[in-house]
């Protein structure tokens, strides 16, 4: 049977406790609740597929010493042979950068040659040749590949446009709403361009940046057949299934053999893309194991808090509880009566929590442009906070049970 009355009379005679539990209560609801939005978004992006296949990819980056820009074509050229000719390697190809490598290039696209429009979409920009979709197991599903008639050798300083360009879904969808986007004209860049022609479009891939800026264009990604020239090249070899590892210790070596005067750096020399994937991810990954630990240190000082106010409480009114029992109350009474003063004061706190929550998140949106708080998290924030407190609870309570009633009637 609930008893509000008595229990609002004693939630009086100790506004303090009663305040500082609410009040600690609603505070672990709203960091929480947007702790474990944020833990989600980050495991979320954490498990994100690039498009490619990443079992068997290997990259390797290196820098050529005392080479003339111009000598670098022929240079990766050779590289490429040698490479494509190594046991176990399926294919290899150079390229500007590669999803999840942490730098690479982007523009706007337009739809007509005119610098006053605004971009109808952001994309990144790979640099390759016609052995991309092979070399990174991308699935083209609609048009064809380049041709190696078609294939360019620029310097980064000159590279503006080309003929033909092949987009991911995802950008055609964002280009082209309400059609194929095969065969249509873009413009990148400045206005005196001339437009590129949508030859191909693969199924997904994804852009050099795993950062929360990068979220509006993730899988927007247009490869152009040209091969960049300069000092510094990238290199992405597909390993033929269970071959990765030997490619991985032989690939350097055979580089070495064809020049000599490269460097490979000890960041990102040679590297799997399981590495490549950790690397990209090891911020996200750091900051979901922080919000985990948080709530959990969280969620133990709240319980712990709880614990520690109803002892206190169950040993102040060890005599008003004899009082009660000689009176006719059973174990239930006493223990329902506890129950229900924390419930009071949980619930109390969780409306506050509540509120608090989605204004964090408000800010928070706001601030550093993340997602909104879906209510979801709020609601289980709210039921998982209840039944903390009253598993919290239940010890000091049944404690409080078994004050017998002559032990304390001799006290009056």
């Amino acid at each position: 049977m609930l008893q509000i009355k008595p229990i609002l009379a004693a939630l009086k005679r100790h506004k303090a406790g009663t305040i500082l539990i609410a009040v600690q209560i609603a505070l672990t609801l709203a960091i929480v609740c947007n702790a474990l939005f944020i833990i989600q978004q980050r495991v979320d992006r954490l498990s994100r597929p690039t498009g490619m296949d990443e079992r068997n990819l290997i990259a390797i980056e290196n820098r050529w010493v005392s080479k003339k820009e111009e000598d670098t074509s022929s240079l990766s050229r050779t590289d490429l042979a040698a490479l494509r000719s190594m046991p176990g390697v399926q294919d290899a190809i150079m390229i500007n950068s590669f999803p999840l490598r942490g730098g690479g290039w982007s523009t706007g696209i337009r739809l007509v040659p005119d610098e006053k429009v605004k971009s109808k979409a952001q994309t990144t920009l790979y640099f390759t040749d016609d052995h991309a979709i092979a070399t990174m197991g991308v699935k083209l599903i609609a048009g064809r590949n380049f041709l190696p008639s078609e294939i360019t050798s620029v310097s980064p300083r000159e590279v503006k446009t080309t003929p033909q360009v092949i987009v991911t879904k995802a950008l055609a969808d964002k280009l082209f709403p309400d059609g194929s986007a095969l065969g249509k004209q873009v413009y990148m860049n400045d206005s005196t361009n001339p437009p590129a022609t949508i030859i191909g479009i693969v199924e997904r891939t994804q852009v050099p940046w795993s950062g929360l800026w990068a979220n509006d264009f993730v899988e927007n990604a247009m490869f152009l057949p040209v091969q960049l020239t300069g000092d510094y090249a990238i290199y992405l070899i597909r390993a033929k299934p269970g071959q990765q590892m030997n490619v991985f210790k032989d690939a350097p070596a055979t580089l070495i053999k064809t020049d000599r005067l490269r460097v490979f750096s000890s960041e990102r020399g040679v590297r799997t893309f399981e590495q490549v994937r950790a690397n990209s991810y090891s911020t996200d990954r750091g900051m979901a194991i922080l919000m985990g630990v948080i709530c959990f240190v969280l969620l133990g000082i709240t319980a712990a808090g709880i614990v520690g106010l109803t002892s206190f409480w169950v040993g102040q009114r060890r005599k008003q509880i004899g009082v009660r029992r000689a009176l006719g109350a059973t174990k239930n009474d006493i223990l329902s009566y506890f129950l229900t003063e924390n419930l009071m004061i949980s619930v109390a706190g969780v409306v506050i929590g509540a509120a608090l929550a989605i204004g964090l998140n408000l800010w928070m949106v706001t601030q550093f442009e993340m997602a909104r708080l879906s209510m979801i998290y709020v609601i289980c924030g709210v039921i998982a906070l209840l039944l903390l407190g009253q598993a919290a609870v239940l010890a000091p309570a049944m404690r409080a049970s078994r004050v017998s009633p002559v032990e304390a009637t001799r006290s009056v």
